[in-house]
């Protein structure tokens, strides 16, 4: 489309600059007439059964944008059947743009349409986690009735939103998913305070597993750190801290005490976990790992601005973003220095750092809200 205007303004211009007989121009006139009539005639028809489809959902800019388009089209084919090609001629360009403009619109809003739709469903598949957790929790005893009462009503709200989609009614499922994500902010909370619960519930199985899996690592760095490699020195005697005051309390009963003490050195813990993880895979594919990680930030940067815009809080999966460049900026400073065990250390948390961002993404359907 953006040729043919091309190709029919630069005929315009040569028209008016070349000395040309009354017959040609007139002649000239009626060829760039014909041409365009039958073209605006085939635009018009198209515009026609895509505004059809949504003609509901429109603005009252792209209802008059369109209206406007089929005023200067009768003009126009009206003054090509008298003859009028010179008047043909404008009316059937200023048609033409005025449908470009509405065709345009009907893009954005099937867009957003497919949008709003992703973002309701992977809610949807985010209520079967929360389902199971209800489940869970009721197994353990816990008291579940006010996380039930907001589950429910969330998933009723996105429900509203479903249907509003389903019936193409576009503006009330945008004012309705703002409801409905109002409704699981507070479904959120509530469930973190459940899970938490469940956690304490569980205390005694998970400093258990964490006691179990610890001395298998405590066991495995210290014959790495006995082979040559003395730079994880530090991270196992402060892993081993945290582990003997845990087991303390565990070989006391005080379960409880001693998730709290897991809780509150859960940077240490990991660090470790890191270091572990790293020697248990062997070498990592530095080519193949910067240019996967080096891609995903671009996307997930992309992600968090689209989000941004539509309203969501990212503040916090921006900042785990900035930080998960600043690791890999780290672990390149330290493989320069040839330190590579804990080079790889900080390319692991990058990349748990961009699972995090990744899953809030995921959340709000922002990987295309």
């Amino acid at each position: 489309m953006k040729k043919i205007f091309s190709t029919i303004l630069g005929l315009l211009l040569l028209i008016s600059i070349v000395p040309l007989t009354i017959a040609q121009i007139y002649s000239e006139e009626e060829e760039l007439a014909t041409a365009l009539i039958k073209n605006l005639e085939r635009l018009s028809k198209f515009a026609e059964n895509k505004v059809e489809l949504v003609r509901n959902e429109f603005d009252e800019i792209t209802i008059e944008n369109y209206e406007v388009a089929e005023r200067y089209k009768e003009e126009a084919l009206n003054a090509y059947n008298a003859g009028g090609y010179e008047k043909a001629i404008v009316n059937a360009l200023l048609a033409m743009r005025h449908y470009k403009v509405v065709l345009s619109s009907i893009k954005e809003f099937r867009r957003g349409y497919q949008d709003l739709r992703m973002v309701v469903e992977r809610t949807l598949e985010y209520f079967n986690f929360v389902n199971r957790t209800i489940r869970i929790a009721q197994e353990n005893g816990i008291e579940v009735f006010n996380l039930t009462k907001l589950f429910n009503e969330t998933k009723e709200a996105y429900r509203v939103v479903l249907d509003d989609i389903k019936a193409k009614n576009y503006e009330k499922a945008k004012e309705d998913l703002k409801i409905a994500r109002e409704k699981k902010t507070q479904l959120d909370e509530e469930l973190k305070k459940i899970r938490k619960e469940l956690v304490y519930a569980n205390a005694d199985k998970i400093v258990s597993t964490f006691l179990e899996r610890g001395e298998k690592g405590i066991e495995i760095v210290e014959r790495v750190i006995n082979s040559g490699h003395p730079e994880l020195d530090a991270t196992l005697t402060e892993f081993k801290e945290v582990y003997d005051e845990v087991k303390d309390l565990a070989d006391r009963g005080r379960w409880q005490d001693a998730l709290k003490v897991i809780e509150e050195n859960r940077e240490t813990i990991e660090k470790f976990q890191r270091a572990v993880k790293i020697i248990m895979h062997g070498k990592i594919d530095m080519e193949k790992f910067l240019r996967n990680v080096r891609g995903r930030i671009e996307r997930d940067y992309r992600a968090l601005q689209k989000l941004k815009e539509e309203g969501v809080n990212t503040r916090i999966a921006e900042v785990q973003l900035k930080a998960a460049t600043q690791e890999v900026m780290v672990g390149l400073r330290l493989l320069k220095k040839r330190r590579p065990i804990e080079a790889k250390t900080h390319f692991i948390l990058a990349q748990e750092l961009l699972s995090r961002v990744e899953k809030f993404i995921a959340k709000y359907g922002g990987m295309n809200g």
